[in-house]
C-alpha cells in the first residue's frame, strides 16, 4: 500500500473549509491551552451527525466549542447537544462560540463536572451519538457509558485514536497510549459494534451499536 503523502493528507483535512466562527473558537482554545479536534475530524463528526439525523448528542470534552459547532451543524435543526466538561471556564468560552454562530440557547446543554460523575445521570438509550474527547485514561469507561446511553443504531466516536502516532508503536507504554490502544482492541472485538478507525486529524475511532433481537 502506498502511504498517503503529506500534501494529500492536508488536502483531505481541508476538504471542508472552516469559517470565521470556527477560527474564533480555535483562537479561544489556544488562549486557554485546549487542543480541539482538527478540521478533518470535525467534518467527520458533522457527517456522522447528519447521517444519523441526530436529535440528541452527548459530547465529553466541551473545550471552547470547536467540536460542538461541528456536531450542531450536522444535527437536526431541533437537535440538542449535551456537553460535559470539568472546566467551567472552557464552557463559558464555548457558549461564546455557540452564540457567535447564532445557535439558540436551548440547543446546547452544558454540564460542568467530571464525565464519569455526570454520564450515569443521563438517560439510557436516548442518544444518537456520543463523542468522547476527555481524559484518555478513561476512554474504556466512556465506552461502557456510551453503550448504555446510545439507542440501537447509534454511534460512539473517540478523538485522538492514534494519539500522536504512539498507539501504533508497541514500544509506547504510557498510560494514555495503552488505554487508547486497549480501547481500539475492545471495540474491534465486540460483536455488538461495527467499527472504523479513520486516519483524520489525530485519529477518529467510530463504532455503531448494532440492532439486536428485542430492540425497537
Amino acid at each position: 500500500m502506498t502511504p498517503v503523502k503529506p500534501t494529500s493528507w492536508t488536502y483531505a483535512e481541508e476538504h471542508v473549509a472552516e469559517d470565521e466562527v470556527l477560527a474564533n473558537a480555535r483562537a479561544r482554545a489556544e488562549e486557554v491551552g485546549v487542543v480541539p479536534i482538527g478540521s478533518g475530524g470535525g467534518a467527520a463528526l458533522r457527517f456522522l451527525a447528519a447521517v444519523l439525523d441526530a436529535r440528541a448528542v452527548v459530547e465529553i470534552g466541551t473545550g471552547t466549542g470547536v467540536s460542538g459547532l461541528w456536531l450542531l451543524r450536522g444535527m437536526r435543526p431541533d437537535g440538542v447537544l449535551t456537553s460535559v466538561d470539568i472546566e467551567a471556564e472552557h464552557q463559558r468560552l464555548a457558549r461564546e462560540s455557540f452564540a457567535e454562530a447564532g445557535i439558540a440557547n436551548q440547543r446546547v446543554r452544558t454540564i460542568s463536572g467530571a464525565a464519569l460523575d455526570v454520564l450515569p445521570r443521563l438517560t439510557d438509550g436516548h442518544y444518537d451519538l456520543v463523542f468522547c474527547d476527555g481524559d484518555k485514561a478513561e476512554y474504556g469507561a466512556y465506552l461502557k457509558e456510551a453503550l448504555r446511553l446510545l439507542r440501537p443504531g447509534g454511534v460512539v466516536a473517540f478523538d485522538n485514536a492514534l494519539w500522536h502516532d504512539r498507539v501504533a508503536d508497541p514500544a509506547q507504554r504510557d498510560e494514555d497510549t495503552v488505554s487508547i490502544r486497549e480501547l481500539g482492541r475492545q471495540v474491534a472485538e465486540r460483536e455488538d459494534l461495527v467499527s472504523v478507525l479513520l486516519p483524520v486529524g489525530d485519529g477518529l475511532l467510530a463504532a455503531k451499536k448494532v440492532w439486536t433481537p428485542g430492540d425497537e
